[in-house]
C-alpha cells in the first residue's frame, strides 16, 4: 500500500473528526472512502460527457425500437468501461 500525506486546515480537520464519529474508526478509513466515491463521480461525469458528445452521431436511420436497444447496449458498454454499476 502506498502512503500519501495531505495537509488540511484546522477547520477541515475538525469537520472530518465530527463526520467520522459513528461510522468510521479512523480518518484514513474516512478519507479512503471519500476518494473512492470521488473517483466514481469523476468516471460517471466523463462517461456522461462522452455519451453527450456522441449522442446522435449515427450515420444511418434506425427504427425507434432499435434505437432503444442500441442505447441500452451502448450505455452498458460505457458503464463497464468507466466502472459504473448500473441498477
Amino acid at each position: 500500500m502506498e502512503s500519501i500525506t495531505i495537509k488540511v486546515d484546522g477547520a477541515l480537520a475538525k469537520e472530518i473528526d465530527k463526520a467520522i464519529k459513528p461510522y468510521y474508526s479512523t480518518k484514513t478509513e474516512f478519507i479512503r472512502e471519500a476518494i473512492r466515491e470521488k473517483i466514481v463521480d469523476v468516471r460517471t461525469k466523463r462517461a456522461l460527457e462522452l455519451l453527450e458528445k456522441n449522442l446522435g452521431s449515427s450515420k444511418i436511420k434506425t427504427p425507434l425500437w432499435m434505437d432503444e436497444v442500441i442505447r441500452e447496449k451502448a450505455g452498458r458498454k460505457f458503464a463497464k468501461k468507466f466502472g459504473i454499476k448500473l441498477h
